[in-house]
């Protein structure tokens, strides 16, 4: 994909009626030798979550959807449908009688209805982690495995905003052979509609051989309703969405509506359409013709059925009944088409040949038309998609603890009143929520804010169960009595050590009580690494004394809890010690109150411009200075680090190991939206020019902390609480810097802030983001592209290097990231935009919360 950028214009010239594309002519008799075969594709695109819940989605659109597809395929078994959102397929199953579902096992044997994908959602490719992309797809093939039998075998992704080529590979190690795309950039499509390259076997970047090949279809034109899909002119393809004919509820925007095919018009209509399916064809390498009959939640009420079905079959026996015309047309489902073309193709069902090109790379960043490019929704409701992460690893967490409790509670009658059954429930829901929220509305940020509201309350709800199974499992796998084992809901046996108090806000940690008598402290290690890693807990008291698991003393510091900039508040005290855990280990620490403690306390510098002279604190030792143009300095074994200190942000840094000096500037800046009629909004985004530095009157507090575990420098600006930490411990932890930003833009206006690094890296234009967690993509930054098609997702990380070191931002959510200069990278952290984008959302950004950006900045020589 880097060389298809690279010699694509990127203008945007008129094409006439396919208004991105070219006019597309066809000699009469050029398929005299072997007819045209057309595959109309009814479908229906529901969204489980977008403009409405999920829930009322469903009760006013899907469940009749669904029962109207019962009747209405039973009444002609010429008729096919298909469905890919097993979220909706299951809650409508669950409320249907043996019967109806009876009928529907017919149908799919029948080849009548066809699931496709057979994900719990059609998900979104950008910001879900392959874990949760995996889980998905997992939760919705288990159901039609147990319910119905059957297993998917074709892909259809009709709606996400781009595509990763993470989910082509996921779909191949799923079994499928067949896949297809819809959003891509509208130049690209052009340039592989003129290359005849629309279907290609998408391989992976590091697939030195075909092993990861999937074939894959891209549909050609702007959209995945009628209009745009039963050829080039969607003046004439809206006529025959036979739900717009006269006195319904939608009509054709291109003024000409269409009619009801009878006796009298059918030949001339039938031509109509013939010529608009044999202009797409001419787009394709083979005779075969792919053309989808639908929209979003459509085939609703019974007499669309009977409009679309009824018109359509009266078309095809008068283009069927006419040899003259060489034209086989016939509804179908999508494995029915993708078989046509593999036999037309002489393609068995596994392996390539050299009949389809073959491609690697990934579909970001999409622009529909002009230079709307999708790259706000990589950030957009940022706060949500840090949430999702926080899901997913307890979800992780409980799964595994869960496995292990189970195999536990077999081995005593005592321990058999373990809550498996309960746990399992809450485990299920957990997943499903969880992969409800991969759906392409919902962790990308463009739904209404009250349906954000409730993707959000599903995810806080599944954490808090998370939680109790986790309590509950770990309970029953530490006691090193059996017939101890007394399970008691309303008193559990642990607690855990942070609480959230509601779905739209930050987790706060809980305060243990310490008494002479030990607490238990169990700290769980969920990966399969062994791990040193620095842990912290909240004391209501500095007098403590930590025994790791073999009962030895741990050196602990002590940390301030701070109420504001400067206050200390003696409530409650951080405590942080390294805890060394075996992988999958559970290690039980004890906390207790002792009358000296060795415990070490950190010092703090704060930096202020009115500094005050107060009276000492009672334990820790703090300074208050006036911010200075001297630096400040932290270090460990690794580096050394210096930082402004006037704005308290990093400058530079030194690598110890090799004693460079390495520039790493950090600094914040703004971006606007243009003042044109399109501005951003929860998918676009169209700044107005470079982003302006972020400007304060006042420097910000500092205040930075001296201690045994690790040092830091909090800088308290307007809109952003910015910290970097460095840890004094061996390994990664302490070879990276823990960079956290709270963000709070609630006041603003039209702006997007964001995180930028600076260095001396040579990296020439190149820098590099993953896709999904899963795998590198190489980019290029190209001045031939507006200022928004240089931003692409970031999942967990981007990097930028040259022959010398790399610079990688490692990042715990998934956000927009640019290299727009040599040596730089940004990240966009939050979004306020006042207006609607005009992709159907119908409303701005504007329910921006206190957001917690976590980071990790890592410098490795090559």
């Amino acid at each position: 994909m880097l060389d298809v950028y690279d010699i694509l214009p990127f203008d945007n010239p008129d094409g006439g009626v396919w208004k991105q594309g070219f006019d597309i002519t066809y000699n009469e008799n050029e398929w005299d030798s072997e007819p045209l075969q057309v595959f109309v594709v009814p479908h229906s695109h529901n969204d489980p979550g977008w403009l409405k819940t999920f829930d009322d989605y469903f009760r006013d659109q899907t469940q009749h959807i669904l029962n109207n597809m019962v009747i209405k395929l039973q009444e002609d078994n010429r008729r096919k449908f298909m469905w890919s959102e097993i979220s909706y397929f299951s809650k409508w199953w669950d409320g249907i009688d043996s019967q109806k579902k009876d009928a529907v096992k017919r149908l799919i044997k029948d080849g009548q209805f066809e699931i496709v994908t057979g994900g719990w959602v059609m998900p979104d490719e950008a910001s879900p982690h392959y874990f949760a992309l995996v889980d998905q797809l997992i939760e919705g093939h288990q159901w039609l495995e147990k319910s119905l039998g059957v297993k998917p075998k074709s892909g259809w992704a009709i709606d996400p905003f781009g595509h990763s080529p993470t989910m082509a590979y996921l779909l191949k190690r799923t079994g499928f052979s067949n896949m297809l795309i819809q959003r891509v950039h509208y130049s690209v499509k052009k340039h592989f509609a003129t290359q005849k390259t629309l279907e290609f076997f998408w391989r992976q970047n590091w697939d030195l051989g075909s092993s990861t090949d999937i074939l894959c279809h891209m549909m050609p034109f702007y959209s995945y309703d009628v209009p745009h899909t039963c050829g080039p002119d969607p003046k004439i393809c809206c006529q025959f969405d036979f739900k717009r004919l006269p006195g319904g509820r939608v009509s054709c925007p291109w003024r000409v509506p269409p009619e009801a095919i009878h006796a009298g018009n059918v030949q001339h209509r039938a031509w109509m359409i013939l010529d608009q399916y044999r202009k797409k064809s001419k787009l394709f390498r083979t005779k075969v013709l792919l053309a989808p009959l639908g929209d979003d939640f459509r085939y609703a009420e019974s007499s669309e059925w009977d409009q679309q079905y009824q018109n359509y079959q009266k078309l095809f026996d008068y283009m069927n009944s006419h040899p003259e015309w060489h034209v086989k047309a016939q509804f179908g489902t999508l494995s029915d088409y993708f078989e046509a073309l593999r036999k037309e193709s002489s393609l068995g069902e596994e392996g390539s040949n050299s009949f389809f090109p073959v491609l690697s790379g990934d579909f970001f960043t999409y622009a529909d038309r002009d230079h709307h490019y999708w790259s706000g929704y990589f950030t957009s409701r940022p706060f949500y998609k840090r949430l999702d992460r926080l899901l997913e690893s307890y979800l992780r967490a409980a799964e595994i603890l869960y496995s292990l409790a189970l195999v536990q509670s077999s081995r005593s009658e005592k321990l058999s009143v373990f809550p498996s059954v309960d746990n399992y429930k809450l485990l299920t829901e957990a997943r499903r929520n969880l992969g409800l929220f991969q759906h392409h509305d919902a962790i990308t940020g463009t739904s209404k804010d009250w349906v954000v509201v409730d993707y959000g309350t599903r995810l806080f709800h599944s954490i808090m169960n998370l939680k109790k199974v986790i309590i509950d499992s770990a309970h029953i796998l530490i006691l090193k009595d059996n017939h101890a084992y007394n399970y008691d809901t309303s008193t559990p046996f642990l607690k855990m050590d942070d609480v959230q108090s509601s779905q739209d806000s930050l987790p706060r940690k809980t305060v243990i009580k310490l008494t002479l008598q030990p607490r238990y402290l169990l700290i769980y290690n969920p990966t399969e690494q062994e791990r040193f890693s620095v842990v912290s807990v909240n004391v209501n008291s500095p007098r403590v004394k930590l025994l790791s698991p073999l009962g030895k003393p741990v050196t602990v510091q002590i940390s301030a809890v701070w109420d504001g900039a400067t206050t200390v508040s003696h409530e409650a005290y951080q405590i942080f010690f390294v805890a060394h855990l075996p992988p999958l280990g559970l290690g039980v620490y004890q906390l207790l109150e002792v009358q000296s403690s060795e415990a070490v306390l950190a010092d703090y510098n704060i930096y202020m411009k009115n500094s005050r002279q107060e009276k000492p604190d009672r334990l820790f030792n703090i300074k208050e200075m006036q911010n200075s143009v001297d630096n400040i300095i932290l270090e460990n074994s690794y580096m050394k680090l210096w930082f402004s200190g006037m704005s308290g942000l990093l400058e530079k840094m030194n690598t110890k190991d090799d004693g460079k000096n390495h520039q790493m500037k950090v600094e914040f800046a703004w971006y606007g939206t243009t003042s044109n009629r399109d501005k951003s909004g929860a998918y676009l985004f169209l700044p107005d020019g470079d982003a302006k530095p972020y400007i304060f009157t006042d420097p910000p507090i500092i205040r930075v902390a001296h201690g045994r575990i690790f040092s830091e420098v909090v800088c308290f600006f307007h809109h952003v609480t910015h910290t970097m930490r460095l840890y004094k411990v061996q390994g990664l932890e302490g070879q990276s810097l823990e960079v956290s930003n709270i963000v709070d833009i609630r006041g603003e206006y039209n702006r997007e802030l964001a995180m930028r690094i600076s260095s001396d890296i040579n990296s020439q234009n190149r820098f590099y983001t993953d896709l999904n967690g899963y795998q590198i993509q190489p980019r290029l930054t190209m001045s031939k592209l507006p200022l928004q098609a240089n931003i692409y997702p970031m999942t967990t990380m981007a990097y930028i290097q040259d022959v010398g070191v790399r610079l990688t931002l490692h990042s715990a959510q998934s956000l927009g990231v640019a290299s727009l200069k040599n040596g730089q990278l940004e990240v966009i952290m939050d979004r306020r935009l006042m207006q609607d984008d005009n992709r159907g959302l119908g409303q701005g950004v504007q329910d921006n919360k206190i957001t917690a950006n976590i980071f990790r900045l890592l410098l490795e020589r090559r």
